[in-house]
């Protein structure tokens, strides 16, 4: 189905998992920043383009999800 890119993105943080590439993305609504944290490693420090294709494929075929799963970290422990 994936995630549209309208007025949630303007209005709030989302947060995405794409388990087909081990991957979570934060999107800092505030800021318009994309942040990216693969399974099992730590946020990165510096934000990635929000027109990179691995994000945007993670847009298209991968789920929202909740703050604290993103936190929590990919797999689930």
């Amino acid at each position: 189905m994936g995630i549209e890119k309208g007025e949630a993105f303007a209005e709030r943080d989302i947060y995405i998992d794409y388990d087909y590439e081990d991957v979570t993305y934060r999107w800092d609504h505030r800021t318009s920043t994309v942040y990216v944290r693969f399974y099992g490693e730590p946020e990165r420090a510096e934000p990635v383009p929000h027109d990179g294709r691995l994000f945007n494929e993670a847009l298209r075929f991968g789920r929202e999800i909740t703050r604290e799963e993103y936190e929590r970290g990919f797999p689930a422990p």
